[in-house]
């Protein structure tokens, strides 16, 4: 059974309600060992806020890039079939030939770092069009007036399972702070998940040529 994706329960925990989220959207729950989840929580949160308090920084890029190579080892156990794969820099875009579209395409989850007010984490899972079906795991039941580019989102609160947001390739590649864009290029971060059984390769597809 899958579970439906889940929101963040502070302020600063976007990073491991992303990462959980990914599982929870490629995996069914059964198949999910605990030992998986104890660890997201563990690696996450590494970083302090003001009067050096932990956790109230969320997480860091350093961790995010840890966990995903923790998860892609725990994969080759054989006790999750998961593969993962961290970008970093000027290889985090949204096009359609980006390693982002074609990773969605394929079936897979991305986990995003992003600009929203503040640096924060999402969940990508699927394509439509030029637009990106997205998982915000900060709760909000529409994005208030003085959001900028609100005109452009599309808030969408019937797909509890998959997602929340429909957002336009192009507020990504933004090199500015708006609303969802990945900012200057030289700090992007997204990471690539897939279920390794269900995941879309050459040898699972057949092309036709005319």
């Amino acid at each position: 059974m899958k579970n439906p994706l889940h929101y963040q329960h502070t302020e600063f925990d976007c990073g491991p309600t992303s990462m959980i989220n990914a599982l929870d959207f490629l995996f069914q729950r059964e198949e999910i060992p605990p030992e998986a989840i104890r660890n997201i929580m563990l690696y996450c949160l590494d970083c302090y806020g003001k009067e050096g308090r932990p956790c109230e920084s969320g997480t860091s890029c350093m961790a995010m890039m840890f966990l995903a190579n923790w998860l892609d080892g725990f994969g080759k156990t054989g006790r999750l079939p998961i593969t993962t794969q961290y970008l970093s820099g000027e290889s985090v875009y949204i096009t359609p030939d980006s390693r982002i579209v074609d990773a969605l395409n394929r079936g897979g989850a991305v986990i995003l770092r992003l600009h929203y007010e503040v640096e924060h984490y999402v969940l990508l899972t699927g394509v439509k069009d030029d637009h990106v079906l997205m998982f915000d795991p900060y709760y909000e039941e529409e994005l208030t007036e003085d959001t900028p580019d609100r005109e452009l989102i599309t808030v969408d609160l019937e797909h509890p399972f998959s997602y929340n947001r429909i957002v336009p390739f192009s507020c990504f590649n933004r090199t500015n702070h708006d609303t969802y864009s990945l900012g200057e290029k030289d700090k992007r971060e997204a990471v690539l998940l897939f279920n390794s059984k269900t995941a879309l390769t050459d040898e699972k597809t057949i092309e036709y040529f005319i």
